[in-house]
């Protein structure tokens, strides 16, 4: 075992590849101790081991101090259950030049196995031997020993150092003839066990850090299940001895601890010759003060943070130890004290009541909450079992469900659920699971997504919030492509099974948690030794199905067709010149909404954002050529100015305040109907959502034209198309501008349309006709009109 070797670590963050030199012995240690460490891990008192060492100087076993001979064969580590000693005592073993026999070291551990298990005959026995393969072995009587271990229906697992493995695969060249030789006779030993494996040590390796489920027997809580009410009808109600277990049990990560360097003292200092790094826990600790400035009425201005101030509140604070206090509930703005820490608990009983039943169909599946829980028949019991059983079957027949009322012990807290029977083929039982109370669930109200309403109170068809015929059928295609039911490996029928199984998904929080604590705790050096990847099995689902990704790559391309998918660019937030943030503008996070919330003006003041500010009051005040007072302070004067009112000497009656001008903008646009040219100039100083503008300036123009009484606001739209026109021509939106105008003329020569308008369009000629490719590249753009069809269309 004292041979060395190269094993490869994990790549650096470079990418560079990287190997450190150990032994076999410690190479092979890092699996002992990854054994002995999810041992610890689990924290079950039945988990126990010991570990025997072969080839050891010393010769300490039960066999040599009665019988003798079993040389070189020391019980290193007596069995126990292990804890952070265990591992320390393995990182102190150094390879030997004795040889010990690996047969004499088996007999040893089954002996000193059979002798501490005497009285746990239910105990499982394993067996584990660790060996380069290289120890020479006498195999007169191995068959004796293999009767011992079958009666005593012991397990056996040799894990061998570069030993040949056809699953793995594994091959090592130039074998010594005593490791073929060993190697052979391990492979005829464990045969001949009813329970018996040979394995590589880099599979083991492998394999040890493969995500597993912690399963666990949970313990049978005796309670009563009743069906009716026994007290003022005992004769119409039942009463079944039952017992509860878990089914499920939420799974969570261990818990992390703080640390943190501990100073020495000037004695430790001077009695310690080497530098060592001592770590202690930190510990949360509570302390609680009283200010006593608060109970003698002082008044205390809290705009005022000097350090003066925070001086003299520090000593007014008076430290009072916690069983002085009284705990308390808040109620309103007061506090309730409540003396015993808690309120009366209600009288209840122990026990699950029945308290209804209904129909399986109706169960609303995302209502269930917590861990599910088993409810059986008390085992020892055969009259129970009967008439649980028959409760059971009835509601499997009928397909119903039954609300039932838990309390876990008499005053606590009862807990609402329901209860589901499960017949199977020896047992009736039923299954638990919380549900919340009334109090428990928010209903919370949404603007339907598929029927939309005019503000006339029309239905409305087409709107970018409703999906049509062509969106619909690209998305249906996207889903058929996604599938993955049939994605998986095929099964013994040849039939291929769901890519996705939830009981082969693991939590990567919990098991590459559990992994970085199990290796921290196995090397001794993280920084010359890191964490190494996670196992295969841990990332099988965090990435999708490559066949799926590739099946979906044209449906994808398909899918940004139709929908008209662009990246959004981020918005840069404008800073003025004098270092003055802009304001959020009140409708930016209302554009998804059916309908704007109506300002609440009673009791409450106007936010600075949103109250109208005059040319007078937002311009800087001028300084007075007989004031000597400064201005530095100017900026932060500034809000102030929108909030407070002109001082008048004399009382005025404050003006009523008029209601705030609809915008009419619609749910997912940026320019509203009523102020659109102003909307559209706000909206293109921004720069950065010129296409979304001059997208929604000419859906508002059309719409406006089209109106009844449209002519009114001729005048209007004409300049709002003057600007548009400007804005596509500079800003390469030639596309939609000529979209736009097409569109617009067929809109209004059609019966219901509006043909006067259209012949003030024609008036004004090649102002507002097509933008024409003569005409685009001028400024760097591109047009599929020339100019005498840009003419024709005006």
């Amino acid at each position: 075992m004292g041979a060395t070797r190269s094993v490869e670590l994990p790549p650096t963050p470079n990418g560079e590849q990287r190997t450190t030199e150990m032994t076999n012995l410690e190479w092979s240690l890092q699996f002992v101790k990854l054994k002995i460490q999810e041992m610890i891990f689990n924290g079950r008192k039945t988990d126990q081991c010991g570990v025997i060492l072969f080839g050891s100087e010393e010769t300490e076993n039960i066999i040599h101090e009665k019988n003798g001979g079993y040389q070189h064969v020391s019980e290193y580590i007596p069995i126990a259950q292990p804890n952070s000693a265990t591992l320390a005592k393995l990182d102190a073993l150094q390879p030997s030049e004795y040889s010990g026999d690996p047969i004499d070291a088996l007999i040893v551990g089954i002996e000193t196995q059979d002798i501490y298990l005497n009285k746990k005959r239910t105990w499982t026995r394993k067996i584990v031997i660790v060996t380069d393969g290289q120890s020479p072995m006498e195999i007169e009587d191995w068959e004796a020993t293999v009767k011992k271990m079958n009666s005593l229906e012991i397990s056996l697992t040799i894990i061998g150092i570069d030993f040949d493995d056809d699953e793995f695969p594994f091959y090592e060249e130039d074998k010594s003839t005593i490791k073929v030789e060993n190697e052979a006779f391990y492979h005829k030993l464990t045969s001949a066990l009813d329970n018996g494996l040979v394995g590589t040590c880099i599979f083991a390796l492998q394999e040890i850090s493969r995500p597993d489920m912690k399963e666990t027997k949970s313990a049978l809580m005796g309670t009563v299940l009743r069906l009716g009410d026994v007290d003022v009808r005992p004769e119409e109600a039942i009463e079944i001895l039952v017992k509860a277990s878990k089914c499920t049990a939420l799974a969570r990560p261990k818990s992390w601890k703080k640390f943190c360097r501990r100073e020495k003292t000037d004695d430790e200092m001077q009695v310690d010759e080497e530098e060592m790094t001592v770590f202690a826990q930190l510990k949360m600790r509570s302390e609680y003060y009283i200010d006593r400035s608060t109970q003698e009425g002082e008044e205390q201005d809290k705009m005022d943070t000097g350090s003066d101030d925070e001086e003299d509140k520090d000593k007014n604070l008076e430290k009072v130890e916690k069983e002085q206090l009284i705990r308390g509930f808040k109620y309103g703005s007061t506090y309730a004290p409540c003396p015993d820490g808690q309120f009366r608990r209600l009288n209840t009983r122990k026990g699950i009541d029945i308290c209804g039943f209904f129909h399986a169909k109706n169960f609303r599946r995302e209502l269930a909450m917590g861990e599910v829980q088993y409810i059986w028949a008390d085992p020892s019991a055969p009259q129970q079992q009967v008439a649980l059983s028959s409760i059971v079957q009835a509601m499997f027949e009928k397909g119903v469900l039954a609300i039932a009322r838990w309390v876990s012990k008499d005053g606590m807290d009862p807990k609402m659920g329901v209860l589901e029977a499960h017949v199977d083929t020896n047992i009736d039982y039923l299954l638990w699971v919380q549900m919340p109370f009334a109090d428990d669930v928010r209903k919370y109200t949404f603007a339907s997504l598929e029927n939309l309403v005019s503000k006339n109170g029309e239905s409305v068809t087409k709107h970018p919030y409703l999906p049509t015929e062509d969106q619909l059928e690209v998305m249906g295609k996207f889903i058929d492509s996604m599938d993955i039911m049939d994605s998986g490996e095929k099964d013994d029928k040849g039939k291929p099974v769901p890519w996705y199984d939830t009981r082969k998904s693991y939590n990567p929080a919990i098991h590459r948690t559990k992994q970085a604590l199990f290796h921290s705790a196995v090397v001794n050096d993280i920084t010359s030794n890191p964490l190494p990847p996670p196992h295969p099995e841990l990332l099988k689902y965090i990435n999708p199905l490559r066949q799926a990704l590739e099946a979906s790559k044209d449906v994808i391309a398909e899918c940004k067709a139709v929908f008209k998918v662009k990246e959004v660019p981020k918005k840069a937030t404008k800073v003025r010149k004098d270092g003055h943030v802009r304001a959020v503008d009140e409708d930016e996070d209302r554009l998804l909404l059916d309908k704007k919330p109506a300002a609440s003006r009673k009791g409450k003041e106007p936010a600075a954002s949103q109250v109208p500010v005059s040319p007078k009051l937002a311009r800087p005040a001028k300084k007075s050529a007989a004031s000597d007072s400064e201005t530095e302070e100017e900026s932060d004067q500034e809000p102030l100015l929108l909030t407070k009112r002109p001082f008048n000497v004399l009382p005025t009656p404050e003006r009523s305040m008029s209601p705030d001008v609809d915008p009419g903008r619609a749910p997912g646009r940026i320019i509203g109907s009523t102020y659109p040219l102003r909307d559209f100039k706000t909206n293109l100083a921004q720069g950065d959502v010129v296409t979304k503008a001059v997208e929604d300036i000419g859906v508002i123009i059309k719409e406006v034209v089209l109106r009844p009484f449209a002519s009114r606001r001729h005048k209007e739209m004409i300049e709002c198309m003057i600007a548009m026109r400007d804005t596509s021509l500079k800003e390469d939106e030639i596309d939609a501008w000529n979209a736009f105008l097409k569109d617009l003329k067929e809109s209004c020569l059609r019966e219901a349309g509006n043909s006067e308008f259209w012949q003030e369009v024609q008036k004004l000629g090649r102002s507002l006709s097509l933008i024409s490719e003569p005409e685009a590249r001028k400024l760097g753009g591109h047009s599929q009109f020339s100019e005498s069809a840009s003419e024709a269309v005006s």
